[in-house]
Order: C-alpha cells, then structure tokens, then sequence
C-alpha cells in the first residue's frame, strides 16, 4: 500500500501516526511540509479529498495565525491557502494520504482506519496501549 505522510518530527501526533503506519508494516513517503511546502493546488486537493473546509487544515496552536490576521472568519479560501504555503506552520498535521482516503490524523488513532492491520501492540509515547498484541484496536473511554 502506498502511504504519503505530511510530518512534523517535532510533533508527538506525527511521530505516533509514523509508528502506527509502520506497524501496519508499511514505510511511508514521508514529505516534511516545514521544508517542502505543498503547492496551492495540492492543499485545496488535500482539503475536498479530506472533506475538510480549507479552514479545517489551519493550524492554530504555536503559529503566526493572529500575527497575519487570520483568527477570524473573515479570511477567504485563497488568502488561508496563500498564507499556509507562505507560511506552512499554518498547515495542521498529520496528513495522510492512502488508497483509502486522506485524513488529518487527529487522534492519531484515526490512521488505523486508512491501513492494513496492526501488526502487533502499539504504545503510545506517553503509555496509552491503542493496540493490543493480536493487531487489534483498542476502544477509548
């Protein structure tokens, strides 16, 4: 299965989402939007095929967003997708992109709906079992 995921090494939710992609056995396209910023297209693409409004990839936490006068409704489509390109903290993530559909990753748990099974248990950074040892998926209170 082929696997694009937009990650941010610095960010716990991606690191997670890279760990259960890979214990679903696959090894990913990892593209580091920090570094390589998608194009225009590609965001408004990511958008629809996630069904998110371009709002939805918008990032808040530890961004520029009030600095660039985005933290109000007023902004339209193209100016959210001009300042995530121009300034692509702004992107939220993790993205994933699989044959079976583009999610943003937030739980993290929710790429397992995207991948072949678990391969085995998965522990969380912090401790939280989210797969037990036969692959399965592990209900959240």
């Amino acid at each position: 299965m082929d696997v694009i995921l937009d990650h941010n090494p610095a960010c716990a939710t991606s690191r997670t989402v890279l760990a259960l992609i890979r214990n679903a056995g696959i090894e990913p396209h990892i593209i580091e939007d920090l570094k390589t910023p998608p194009t225009r297209l590609l965001l408004r693409q990511l958008a629809a095929r996630a069904g998110l409004p371009v709002r939805g990839l918008l990032r808040r936490r530890g961004t520029p967003l009030a600095e660039l006068g985005l933290d109000n409704p007023a902004p339209a489509d193209d100016q959210l997708i001009d300042a995530m390109v121009a300034h692509p903290v702004l992107i939220e993530r993790p993205l994933v992109v699989t044959p079976r559909g583009v999610r943003l990753c937030r739980p993290a748990e929710t790429v397992i709906d995207l991948l072949p099974p678990q391969q085995g248990e998965f522990v969380k950074e912090k401790g939280q079992r989210v797969v037990d040892e036969h692959g399965r998926r592990i209900a959240t209170a």
